[in-house]
């Protein structure tokens, strides 16, 4: 039976994006699109410094809410699309698998699109933030599967995300444990029965 042209187009995305040429293709143009967004908002103006850094740090604050609402209700379910892929990264943490380089940018496109409502430079900055909080998740995350820390503080840090490959109902925050810890899924280690 032959497969249809669309059905083709996804599994070479599919294919593609277990690649670290697509890996390190995404983070090139999402940092390049943070970075654009930065300087728009930036340009367009806010009400000086403060705004601005307002604006940065609440960006952050909401990504890092988008970051454990996808990792617990997108990925861990039974949405096809998310749900197969993520499990994938479960079965080989040290694989490249991830989203198509393109995707994230044009839901952060999107994103920004609705932001707009308010006004535009404190907006772009909002958004610019929101990347580089996706940014540094990513990064967080490669880091944490391909570095063995020896420092104590560094290895619990990394720990806390390993525990959730083997307790996938726990630790859905990757860069902040704010969520996990304030929705109740943060792992609390069961004492020893003796």
């Amino acid at each position: 039976m032959k497969r249809s042209p669309l059905r083709s187009g996804v599994d070479a995305i599919a294919r593609m994006s277990t690649t670290p040429t697509n890996y390190w293709a995404e983070l090139a143009l999402d940092t390049a699109l943070g970075a654009l967004l930065l300087i728009e908002g930036w340009r367009h103006g806010v009400d000086g410094p403060w705004m601005a850094l307002l604006a940065c740090l609440l960006g952050l604050f909401i990504f890092s809410f988008i970051e454990y609402f996808f990792h617990r209700w997108m990925f861990h379910t039974r949405i096809p699309l998310f749900e197969q892929g993520h499990r994938m990264h479960h079965e080989r943490p040290l694989g490249y698998d991830s989203l198509p380089f393109f995707l994230p940018a044009v839901v952060l496109l999107a994103l920004t699109g609705l932001l707009l409502a308010m006004p535009s430079g404190f907006a772009l900055l909002l958004s610019g933030s929101i990347t580089f909080g996706y940014i540094i998740y990513g990064l967080v995350h490669f880091i944490i599967h391909h570095v063995r820390f020896t420092h104590p503080v560094l290895r619990r840090w990394a720990g806390a995300h390993h525990v959730h490959h083997y307790h996938p109902e726990t630790n859905f925050g990757v860069t902040t444990p704010l969520w996990d810890i304030l929705l109740g899924t943060r792992y609390v280690r069961q004492p020893r029965k003796v």
